[in-house]
């Protein structure tokens, strides 16, 4: 969960983050609709396969995302909502896509075992 701290009066939000060896579910979440979105699971779990990495990718419309989720990969657009339906979570937002640079990164900072940061 997000820590609030308050600083000269002012509650600030720290971000979320999970170490890489705590991730074993990511979702990739869209609005409602199985296009676009599905095909970025597909790629998201091909690159997960690729850096060898033991952790599960699922695909879910952004208001039903499943309990027990680690990361969230969702459309900036969305990513509000994905925070709301899962405070715990740690949410990754994108803007394209295909061959979006957070989505890569993420992998890459997983198989560096170093820890995943919320950016939303």
């Amino acid at each position: 969960m997000e820590k609030k701290k308050r600083s000269g009066g002012v509650v600030v939000s720290e971000p979320l983050v999970k170490q890489a060896d705590e991730v074993s579910l990511i979702v990739f979440a869209c609005e409602a609709g199985m296009g676009s979105s599905l095909m970025g699971t597909n790629q998201l779990k091909k690159l997960i396969k690729k850096a060898n990495l033991d952790i599960a990718v699922q695909h879910s419309p952004v208001g039903q995302i499943p309990p027990g989720v680690d990361v969230i990969v969702v459309h900036r657009s969305l990513s509000n909502q994905a925070h709301s339906v899962a405070p715990d979570a740690v949410v990754v937002p994108f803007t394209m896509f295909f061959n979006d640079p957070a989505v890569k990164q993420l992998v890459a900072t997983l198989k560096a075992g170093e820890p995943v940061v919320s950016v939303y």
